[in-house]
């Protein structure tokens, strides 16, 4: 697990907003001399906006954007859940926006392109997106890492029973099927010419 995040606070703040206004209104309607009939629709607002509010809330302590070695993951839901995870071997791109409103309070969107079925995923009120994208490509660098690691230790395994021809054979398998890049496969290739 590297990050695990609700939404931003600003997620909250239309409906604290509104509850706000709402609980003035309510407050002044019973110390005030205000007709009836107008304490009824005041009344009325105060408890929607108190229902939005405890709706808005809940929805924000359900909602999680994980980032782990492995994959990202989001989570949402009160009761119904929803929820995606998108393997670090499938990410493509990884960008963000902000406003210049969000960019003062810390918040943004961020936009996944990946190679699985859904193709393009958005989050929304992200804290700090230019820092989550950059962790984001750190995991998915440090997965690739620890790819190339296990292949050469496997290559090192199978040097004992496979001649050195057929390690490169394999390599070059490997490379045709699109597992490691040209490059990965010049150097491994001239580290076991090395060991010839």
């Amino acid at each position: 697990l590297v990050l695990d995040l609700r939404p931003h606070w600003w997620f909250l703040t239309p409906a604290g907003a509104l509850l706000a206004v709402a609980g003035l209104l309510g407050l002044a309607s019973l110390i005030g001399d205000w007709a009836s009939w107008i304490k009824f629709p005041v009344g009325v607002l105060v408890l929607a906006s108190l229902v939005w509010f405890v709706v808005r809330y809940l929805t924000w302590t359900t909602t999680n954007f994980v980032v782990t070695n492995e994959r990202v993951i989001s989570r949402t839901g009160v009761i119904a859940k929803r929820g995606i995870e998108i393997p670090l071997d499938r990410i493509n791109t990884v960008f963000f926006n902000q406003s210049l409103f969000e960019r003062m309070i810390g918040a943004g969107d961020i936009g996944i392109e990946s190679a699985g079925e859904g193709g393009r995923q958005t989050f929304t009120d992200i804290r700090r997106p230019n820092l989550v994208q950059n962790e984001i490509y750190r995991q998915v660098e440090g997965l690739e890492t620890r790819k190339l690691q296990r292949m050469g230790q496997a290559a090192s395994g199978a040097s004992a029973s496979e001649s050195i021809p057929e390690q490169i054979e394999k390599l070059d398998q490997l490379r045709r099927q699109g597992v490691i890049t040209d490059e990965e496969f010049e150097r491994k290739k001239r580290e076991l010419l090395d060991r010839m």
